[in-house]
């Protein structure tokens, strides 16, 4: 019990959250399809701001994917201008040292070393014209920021104070000869240890220029990763709220125009089933809306129309009800009389008054026939039938309604057959009824059975029931009156071109079923014949 209310209290949970929204937007004065389009527009919107923030997302990537190329690429030309400053300092160290420690091997020819040297110190001045030529934004490939600019100008100035050192002081001392006097080599010493530190400064210029860039380069790494993940957790958390806000948007107006159609259905069944006892509670302004105050008129004029119809209905069955017992007391004796005077019990008759005689007697019976049946057909639907429910043999009272057509089958010739299964026979029930829907079924089938027909007559148990079924070889009934020839006064076309009966007996034959709590059917085909089957339920077991 308490799993089945911890639902339903949820349930009620849910329906206060959300009804003052669904609410709001039923009573909105407009109708459903601008609702809708509203709706449609909304969800729209949404997807299209989603779009322009993915896109911003992506423009902002690209944006930061370019700034880190580019400081890739002066990182780039920074390390070769580094390298090309190392290579400088690497130059100039050769020839540093006693007697300038060239290194050479040891085997070189001491005339040669001077050339050597000088070759040596030609390397340098190019390698500082190089320095101080690579610079230059053009041989850079872009613009160096404003730091940048000082930093590199400063190593242009020194690269051309280098030059000019090894250029003009140091390599004039040469004089072209192949050996250095002892002299030169003096003079030479103080020349070279500004050239060095001019070079060392170089290098630590290009040096630092890298490792800032190479700095940068991480930091924007880090900020790019930092940015990535905050839009995309930004990206994420607009679309999840672009999807919830559009869910919740379709949620409340589907449920805003459901929810009424529903309490319309639930209206609609309960005054399909007789109920017009309330009304439906609308609160939309738009279609549904007056759609519910059209169920409600509507149901309260049929409340009023079906109250009308049920007094005229008991009106009709106590008149019908009352006329028959009035009828029957007179019809009775114009029958009985007339069948003393046909015995000749006051006398003889001649041929001609016998035959009105009979012709009396029969109308009579026929009449007679017909105010019971109204009779018992208003007393039905009056509620006014008890059953009389006791055991009783059912073979035995199909036997006895084959008996009572069989002299009319045998005079139109129709054979009638009768096969029960053994298991098939006492059954409770109220007899004289259920041999009233028999007796009704089997005429009808003979009725209808032309001369050379068959009438086969069968029970069998299943199911927990016994069925009866009456099959006849007659013309069929079309499918358009399978359900119609069980109602009151109808017949079915074959029935009417004959103009035999009143269309009672079938309604009657269904209502004392029913009373049993069985229920009878028919199957049919045109030019095949008809197959009427009751079943009722079993209350004991077979004898």
């Amino acid at each position: 019990m308490a799993e089945q209310l911890e639902p339903r209290a949820a349930t009620e949970r849910r329906r206060r959250i959300d009804d003052p929204f669904v609410r709001a937007v039923a009573r909105v004065p407009v109708t459903v399809r601008t609702k809708l389009l509203i709706a449609f527009v909304g969800t729209s919107l949404l997807l299209v701001a989603v779009g322009l923030l993915g896109q911003l997302v992506l423009g902002q990537s690209n944006d930061r994917v370019a700034n880190l190329r580019a400081l890739q690429e002066r990182a780039v030309e920074y390390r070769r201008l580094q390298a090309q400053a190392d290579y400088l300092r690497s130059v100039l160290a050769e020839n540093v040292g006693p007697a300038f420690n060239v290194v050479w091997p040891e085997t070189a020819p001491p005339e040669l070393r001077g050339v050597f040297s000088l070759a040596v110190d030609l390397i340098a001045v190019d390698a500082a014209r190089r320095i101080g030529a690579r610079t230059t934004t053009d041989r850079l490939g872009f613009v160096p920021p404003r730091a940048d600019e000082v930093i590199l100008g400063t190593i242009d100035q020194t690269a051309d104070d280098l030059w000019a050192v090894m250029k003009q002081d140091i390599v004039p001392l040469y004089g072209g000869a192949t050996t250095i006097e002892d002299e030169a080599i003096e003079e030479m010493l103080p020349l070279r240890a500004d050239a060095e530190e001019l070079a060392q400064n170089i290098y630590q210029d290009a040096a630092i220029l890298s490792n800032r860039t190479n700095g940068e380069i991480q930091r924007l790494i880090d900020r790019n990763a930092s940015s990535f993940a905050s839009s995309r957790a930004l990206f994420i958390g607009v679309a999840a709220g672009a999807l919830i806000l559009a869910l919740l948007l379709g949620f409340i107006l589907s449920r805003s125009l459901i929810r009424p159609i529903q309490r319309i259905g639930d209206r609609l069944a309960a005054i399909a089933s007789g109920d017009f006892s309330g009304h439906v509670q609308v609160e939309n302004r738009d279609e549904l809306g007056a759609l519910g105050v059209n169920v409600n008129r509507m149901n309260d004029e049929l409340r009023s129309v079906y109250a009308e119809l049920e007094a005229a209905s008991q009106h009709k069955s106590e008149f019908l009800a009352n006329m028959s017992h009035e009828l029957r007391t007179p019809l009775n004796a114009i029958i009985g009389f007339s069948q003393v005077l046909r015995d000749e019990m006051f006398g003889p008759v001649n041929e001609k008054q016998t035959e009105y005689l009979d012709d009396i007697v029969s109308s009579g019976s026929h009449l007679l026939s017909l105010i019971n049946d109204v009779l018992d057909l208003s007393k039905v639907e009056a509620g006014q039938v008890e059953l009389e429910v006791h055991p009783f043999s059912l073979r035995e009272a199909l036997e006895r309604g084959v008996v009572m057509v069989r002299e009319r089958a045998t005079e139109d010739g129709v054979r009638v057959a009768f096969a029960a299964d053994p298991e098939v026979d006492v059954v409770d029930g109220d007899e004289r009824r259920i041999k009233q829907v028999i007796f009704n079924l089997l005429s009808n089938a003979v009725k209808f059975t032309p001369a050379g027909g068959e009438v086969d007559v069968s029970a069998t148990r299943l199911n927990g029931e016994v069925r009866v079924s009456v099959a006849d070889t007659g013309p069929g009934i079309a499918p358009e009156d399978l359900e119609r020839i069980f109602e009151e006064f109808q017949q079915s076309e074959t029935g009417g071109v004959q103009h035999e009966g009143t269309g009672l007996g079938l309604a009657l034959s269904k209502r004392f079923v029913e009373l049993h709590g069985g229920r009878i059917w028919l199957e049919s085909e045109v030019g095949r014949g008809s197959t009427f089957t009751f079943a009722l339920p079993t209350r004991s077991s077979p004898a």
